[in-house]
């Protein structure tokens, strides 16, 4: 064996290893110390995430974006539909406008036919009037022929009686006779045929009736033939 081979014994290894591992644990201890001084002076991104990241945000961003779209889909939802309700509340104005205006044309149709029925009948019935006019003349022709003795006669009796229906008949269909004698000459109902100087009445004054005159409601029917006093 040679000088310089020495032996050593287990636990000088032993010492060594230890030492060894106290120098390593110092030398890293030594390092991540240094580490944690140079990130804090550089402000270490990675904490900073790390220490945002410990907060948890009060809303996912995916659930945010999700709401905001269902907002967007419900207000475009609701525009239209508001529309669509202005649309048909201008369709229904419209409607019931064209429905009022239809009802004041029918109401106008209505009105005027019943006037021109009227109208129609008013004439048709002024006709016949008109045409019945000569028979009651005839009657207070032949009534006025009667001898005194005999008026109160049947035959008499009977030809007045028919006189006086005929005439009521013509009364309620709204005739009457135009006053005539004694009253002021009025072309507007007298058809003068003569003058005569008179001493019972005034100038003016019909004096005498040759053709009375009738009235069919607020018209003339047929105007008075008389005389008139001058």
């Amino acid at each position: 064996m040679a000088d310089n081979d020495k032996v050593v014994s287990p636990e000088e290894v032993q010492e060594e290893e230890i030492v060894k591992e106290e120098a390593a644990e110092k030398e890293t201890a030594a390092e991540e110390t240094q580490a944690k001084e140079a990130a804090e002076e550089a402000g270490d991104p990675a904490e900073e995430s790390a220490g945002e990241t410990q907060e948890p945000s009060e809303e996912p961003a995916g659930e945010s974006e999700a709401e905001e779209k269902s907002e967007g889909f419900k207000g475009f939802f609701k525009k239209k539909g508001d529309k669509e309700k202005a649309a048909l509340k201008e369709q229904v104005a419209s409607l019931e406008d064209r429905v009022r205006r239809q009802m004041a044309e029918f109401d106008n149709f209505r009105k005027r036919t019943e006037k021109e029925k009227e109208s129609m009948f008013s004439m048709g019935e002024r006709s016949v009037i008109e045409k019945m006019l000569p028979i009651v003349d005839n009657f207070e022709r032949g009534l006025a022929a009667v001898p005194a003795e005999e008026k109160e006669s049947s035959f008499a009796d009977g030809m007045d009686k028919i006189y006086r229906q005929l005439l009521k008949q013509l009364e309620d269909l709204g005739v009457k006779p135009i006053e005539a004698v004694g009253k002021e000459f009025d072309p507007a109902f007298h058809n003068a045929v003569m003058q005569v100087e008179s001493e019972e009445y005034e100038e003016g004054t019909v004096v005498q009736e040759f053709q009375k005159g009738y009235m069919y409601k607020d018209s003339v029917l047929r105007h008075s033939m008389v005389t008139v006093a001058k």
